[in-house]
């Protein structure tokens, strides 16, 4: 029973990333997109474009990655993919990644922060596919809503095309239909 105990207060504090506001806004909507909801978001993407990744995965390890990417963001918060992460940053969000697993009972956390590493060093055809997809939401927000991240963020083309670019290395199918979207972006000013 104490493990159930502590894995409800796992729960409970996971859902403090529901507080954690994003920089983008879901189609249609004018408020921000929170973390959580990024999380969901980015699983369904990875499973529905699995069969376009450049490699076999195991989806379900895929899955389990971009459930727990953003757990640091409870502590660290959010930050925009275009500013340069910085080392402190990166500190802080694996302490706040620590942190939370570290409630779960049984070192069980121990497995899902050896997952967040991988995701975090894109060396694994699973962390490529799934480094690949975190990227597709936020991208579709600014295409779907006027570029409006880019432009409050001031983020110009270049970077855009930089920093997504990074989708090839989990699908290249995938980013050449993102390039072709973000190349018409440009063609109608929506990206500078």
């Amino acid at each position: 029973m104490k493990e159930i105990e502590q894995t409800l207060e796992f729960i409970v504090e996971v859902e403090k990333l529901k507080a954690v506001l994003r920089k983008t806004k879901p189609v249609g909507l004018e408020r921000r997109e929170n973390s959580a909801e990024h999380s969901w978001h980015v699983c369904l993407a990875a499973l529905m474009l699995k069969d376009y990744a450049n490699e076999p995965v195991d989806i379900d390890r895929v899955i389990k990655m971009l459930l727990i990417h953003d757990l640091g963001e409870i502590d660290a918060g959010d930050t925009i993919v275009y500013a340069s992460e910085t080392a402190q940053q990166k500190t802080a969000e694996a302490e706040g990644v620590k942190r939370v697993l570290a409630m779960l009972p049984d070192n069980r956390g121990d497995e899902y922060f050896k997952l967040w590493c991988e995701f975090e060093a894109g060396e694994s055809a699973e962390s490529r596919y799934a480094r690949a997809i975190d990227r597709v939401p936020p991208l579709l927000h600014n295409l779907r809503g006027g570029g409006h991240a880019w432009k409050e963020n001031d983020i110009p083309k270049e970077k855009v095309f930089a920093v997504n670019s990074r989708i090839g290395d989990g699908s290249r199918e995938l980013w050449q239909v993102i390039e072709g979207k973000l190349q018409q972006a440009v063609s109608s000013g929506i990206l500078k």
